[in-house]
């Protein structure tokens, strides 16, 4: 029982949350990739910055160390020895230096020293002529070169944060519009999805602008509608002609049986014999429609295995054999072997259905002619006759269900035996078609796919 109480689907919604929650997917993995990229280029940006901030720190305490040398080497004792130009050095370096002699006794050192106990510390030994005469302790304090590493690794974290952040609205976009242009077919397809539901028949999707896998979706389903569509005209198509079909020898049942009950004609045996032609004409027509109905299954459940076409068209050829010979016509067979991959019950079927159809209107004295082969990666049966041909006009329509041409009104049959030979053909994948010419005869001409 349907719920009263929920709210009509609104159109476009369920699209537009797809397209939504598709978006925040593609946002989601870029992020995820972005994040990690940023923490990969962060991480080895900060072993970089470390290294080369600790070669530089090595090298200022080396040039410290020289500096320092070079005041020794002018007195050549510590004592009278001028290390200011050593202090000045570190402190626009931005450290702070300790310098000890020999014994370690400290002979000179930068203010605010001992206040830099947990600065990076680095030590060089003062050398002399090779001769070590001392050693200076250098402290990194947060200004000069000792922050330079740090405002360096600040400055390539904002660069990239930035990156990341763009790199984020650009995914944001491109998602958007990927998401969009992936939803707008769907939404399309849905909508004629609930047009069909609703009876409206015609609604198609058509050309959409979209991936090559949306293209062969919608391409799909409109080939599918049509299929249906066709379906549901010729189911239509079949109700009125058996409907057509039927009334008459009902009719004519129903006023000869009225007449007898009325005691308005007596039952003699030309009238009987009228009836029973009628009750015949009916039981013929069941069995058409058997066939058609079995044609139809069989088109669903075929049971294809290697066979020769020229083998079969020689036992369908032999089964009427006694029908040629009593109407007096010749059959002729120009038969080469022709494998196909076919179910041999029904194509001997469909050959049946065109000799017969062959026999039909070929007068007395002519001729079929039954000829098979291969013809390129394809199988071919050819079914010629001598008979009185068909007009052009009605050509498009001889393998309409229930359709009789001009020609046939003075034959019996319900015209369907070419419409069920049609719908087998198509069924093994291959095509039936037909020339003719008033007069001269008819081709007919089945084409399998070769095995």
């Amino acid at each position: 029982m349907p719920d009263r109480d929920r709210p009509a689907p609104v159109p476009g919604t369920r699209g537009n949350a797809l397209g939504l929650r598709l978006a925040l997917a593609f946002l989601a993995v870029a992020l995820v990739a972005v994040a990690l990229l940023a923490g990969l280029t962060a991480a080895f940006a900060a072993t970089d910055v470390a290294a080369l901030a600790n070669h530089q720190r090595t090298e200022l305490t080396g040039a410290i160390a020289v500096a320092a040398a070079a005041a020794w080497d002018k007195s050549h004792s510590w004592a009278p020895a001028d290390l200011s130009p050593v202090l000045d050095l570190a402190e626009q370096t931005g450290a702070v230096v300790q310098i000890r002699d020999a014994s370690g006794r400290v002979v000179a050192q930068s203010r605010g020293f001992a206040a830099r106990a947990s600065a990076p510390q680095y030590s060089k030994p003062v050398r002399v002529r090779g001769q070590r005469q001392g050693e200076v302790v250098v402290r990194f304090t947060g200004s000069g070169l000792g922050g330079a590493d740090r405002g360096l690794e600040v400055a390539l974290l904002r660069a990239i944060a930035g990156a990341a952040g763009l790199a984020a609205l650009l995914a944001l976009v491109t998602g958007l519009a990927v998401a969009r242009r992936i939803t707008r077919p769907v939404e399309r397809i849905i909508g004629v999805t609930r047009a069909m539901g609703r009876g409206e028949r015609s609604a198609r999707v058509g050309p959409v602008a979209a991936p090559g896998e949306l293209r062969e979706l919608a391409a799909a389903f409109d080939q599918m509608a049509d299929t249906l569509a066709r379906q549901e005209q010729l189911r239509r198509d079949l109700v009125a002609d058996v409907a057509h079909e039927l009334r008459t020898p009902v009719a004519v049942l129903q006023a000869g049986h009225e007449a007898l009950l009325d005691g308005v004609t007596e039952p003699t045996p030309d009238e009987l014999a009228s009836l029973r032609d009628e009750v015949l004409r009916l039981a013929r027509m069941v069995s058409d429609l058997q066939g058609l109905a079995a044609a139809d299954a069989a088109a669903l459940h075929l049971s294809p295995r290697r066979c020769d076409l020229s083998g079969l068209a020689t036992d369908a050829v032999a089964s009427l054999a006694g029908r040629f010979e009593a109407a007096g016509i010749t059959v002729q067979q120009d038969l080469t072997e022709a494998e196909v991959m076919a179910d041999p019950r029904w194509l001997h079927q469909v050959i049946t259905n065109l000799l017969t159809n062959a026999l039909k209107f070929t007068p007395a004295d002519g001729r079929v002619t039954v000829r098979t082969g291969p013809d390129g990666p394809n199988a071919v049966l050819t079914v010629i006759d001598t008979g009185i041909g068909i007009p052009a006009d009605e050509l498009p329509h001889i393998f309409d269900r229930f359709w009789r041409g001009r020609q046939a009104a003075q034959t019996s049959g319900s015209g369907i035996g070419l419409a069920v030979a049609a719908e087998l053909a198509q069924a093994h994948g291959g095509q039936l078609t037909v020339t003719s010419q008033p007069g001269l005869g008819t081709r007919m001409t089945l084409t399998l796919p070769g095995a």
